[in-house]
């Protein structure tokens, strides 16, 4: 690593104006440090978000789920509120990496590095959450922009996560065995504006399946699923899995999905 100065705000205010001022912010710190040790990025100063209780809450507000950004990934997984309000989430927050990884690594960390075969975007987008930050509510179908890319602005952080409660959801990851991120994860959920499909792995960032969507919203089955044909012109095709595979693999996880949900 290169030399470099650490920072631990215990406010959230203090973290956004350490942030505004180029501090490259910790989090769990999966992606960032390694990143460090291969020498792929060189912050000049970082500022730990560990110490800011405020941003570790997990509760219930209403129709909806809050959980702070620093929220862990076993703290999900495990949280009585998550396991009742959204327990696809609470399963899908089990499964990320190993234990070591869940943890260390956050919700909000994971979200705003949006990774494309990172699984916790699915839920975001499937569940139509809302991002809070330091400076908006940022609705789910406006945050990933991209590869690594979301709406955020220099030195706006986030802060929680706004989850409607759904039930009725599922999340399905065919893991690549090494990394043990998603090959192809698909997160399905029955919400009150319709069926929302959401693909992780198979593209350059996560994103909603239209077509998944309209043929769940006529027909709520696994063989509505299987009827719909997957592109493959926008798919992934590396030394893992080509194109091909990864289309399938989400028509196979969607189906699956759908039967979980409806048991």
């Amino acid at each position: 690593m290169y030399a470099f100065t650490f920072e631990r705000p215990a406010t959230t205010a203090d973290a956004a104006k350490l942030a505004a001022a180029g501090a490259q912010v910790l989090a769990g710190g999966q992606t960032l440090l390694a990143s460090m040790k291969l020498r792929l990025t060189n912050p000049e100063k970082l500022a730990d978000l560990g110490g800011i209780a405020d941003l570790a809450g997990i509760r219930r507000e209403g129709n909806a789920l809050v959980i702070g950004a620093m929220a862990r990934h076993a703290a999900v997984a495990t949280n009585a509120e998550v396991v009742s309000a959204v327990p696809a989430l609470a399963d899908l927050a089990g499964r990320i990496g190993d234990r070591q990884v869940r943890t260390m690594g956050t919700l909000g960390g994971s979200v705003a590095n949006n990774d494309p075969a990172a699984c916790y975007p699915t839920a975001v987008l499937a569940l139509g959450a809302t991002i809070l930050t330091t400076q908006r509510q940022i609705a789910a179908d406006d945050f990933f922009t991209g590869m690594f890319s979301t709406a955020l602005k220099g030195g706006e952080l986030i802060t929680a996560i706004s989850f409607p409660v759904t039930p009725r959801a599922a999340y399905m990851k065919f893991k690549q065995p090494a990394s043990r991120f998603a090959m192809v994860g698909v997160f399905v959920a029955q919400t009150d504006a319709g069926v929302r499909v959401a693909v992780t792995g198979a593209g350059n960032g996560v994103f909603r399946h239209t077509a998944l969507e309209d043929a769940l919203n006529k027909s709520f089955t696994p063989e509505a699923a299987a009827a719909v044909k997957i592109d493959t012109s926008a798919l992934n095709s590396d030394i893992h899995a080509s194109a091909a595979y990864r289309a399938n693999l989400i028509s196979v996880q969607t189906q699956r999905a759908v039967q979980k949900i409806l048991g």
